[in-house]
């Protein structure tokens, strides 16, 4: 039961969604050390949250033990001591019922944040998020906007079972009028969530619990309190010239490993960490697929109806002529997520599945249906 998924078979979306409401990334008239400090991505996010709800009033947070117990994985620590128990809300086990009241609230011009303790338990309220905030704007003809985030970790954690694993990122990218942000680092988690909660438009927040705790080096411009990211735009994590690879979230970690090892065997790896699932950054994926010739695309979630399928549908309809080699998917196993360690590393995607793909497309290796 491994992780990866080979396949040509492909869809195309509509075009990336305009930015409305997000601040420029930097100011040019403003100087920045060049000196990097290392933040956690629990830091980056509590750091963001906190600045933007001293900036605006407007701004509120609810939703199970982000009071008082500080959040389940401390991303809210010290904020209910700063802004007091109207801005952050403690909420009982209902998602149905405080993720209607944040639409609600969107509704009337607050802009709140509403916790979800996992992405899996967002189904309970998956009819406010799709129903009413997703499609509110559009059915409303623009009268009515619903700035609001709705945030949490996704995807696989260890030894939680299948019900505490899946990877939502299709199933709310699929969705008009939602934009999808997915962060890697701590850079793309302060910078994302901030522009996510500046947005006019529902947002949902992908976060990874495994990244939480990791640490990663941030410049004096990422610290200062204007500092946000683009919505919509990915980020070239390492140049390369012999395959691309896209990812997100946990998985672009994965994606710098095996390029660094593909590099001791003399392939350069293009590394595209997508940050934006909804609206995707299409232009930088087509013009690095056009530079390498070759794709691999890397995602935690369920190989059918993938994150990896759209990329594919988008190459191969703008760029198909480029390709030198089959687009290798790598994704999680077709099954729900095993609750033994040892079957759960085999159902999410590894480094040495990444490596493996990547020499497939530059014919460093047999194929898999080769060696069976």
């Amino acid at each position: 039961m491994w992780g990866i998924v080979g396949q040509r078979v492909f869809r195309h979306g509509s075009s990336a969604m305009s930015l409305q409401g997000t601040r420029p990334a930097f100011l040019a008239s403003r100087s920045f050390s060049s000196a990097a400090k290392e933040m956690t991505v629990r830091d980056a996010l509590n750091s963001a949250i906190d600045e933007e709800m001293s900036a605006d009033p407007k701004v509120f947070l609810m939703g199970e033990e982000v009071g008082e117990y500080q959040g389940a994985y401390k991303i809210t620590k010290g904020l209910l001591e700063k802004y007091g128990p109207d801005r952050v809300l403690d909420t009982p086990i209902t998602e149905a019922g405080f993720t209607g009241i944040g639409v609600g609230a969107a509704y009337h011009g607050l802009k709140p944040i509403i916790e979800f303790m996992t992405f899996n338990f967002s189904m309970q309220a998956i009819d406010h998020i799709i129903n009413s905030a997703a499609k509110s704007n559009y059915m409303s003809a623009g009268q009515i906007s619903v700035p609001i985030v709705f945030r949490g970790p996704n995807g696989a954690a260890a030894g939680v079972g299948a019900q505490h694993s899946q990877c939502y990122a299709s199933w709310f990218a699929s969705c008009p009028g939602l934009k999808v942000l997915a962060p890697y680092s701590s850079e793309d988690a302060r910078g994302l969530m901030k522009a996510a909660i500046r947005d006019p438009d529902p947002v949902v927040f992908l976060e990874n619990e495994l990244l939480y705790g990791e640490s990663f080096p941030v410049s004096a411009e990422v610290l200062d309190s204007s500092f946000s990211l683009p919505i919509g735009k990915a980020k070239i994590e390492r140049e390369g010239k012999d395959v691309t690879i896209t990812a997100f979230s946990k998985m672009v970690g994965y994606a710098l490993k095996a390029a660094e090892i593909l590099s001791k065997e003399g392939i350069s790896a293009e590394v595209i960490n997508l940050r934006s699932i909804r609206p995707l950054d299409r232009a930088t994926i087509n013009s690095s697929v056009r530079k390498t010739n070759r794709l691999v695309t890397v995602e935690e979630g369920f190989p059918q109806h993938g994150i990896g399928a759209e990329i594919c549908a988008s190459v191969v309809e703008d760029s198909f002529e480029y390709l030198d080699a089959a687009i290798e998917r790598i994704a999680g196993a077709d099954v729900p997520m095993p609750y033994a360690a040892n079957l759960e590393r085999l159902a999410v995607p590894q480094v040495e599945d990444i490596v493996r793909a990547a020499k497939r497309t530059c014919y460093r290796s047999s194929s898999l249906a080769a060696t069976a």
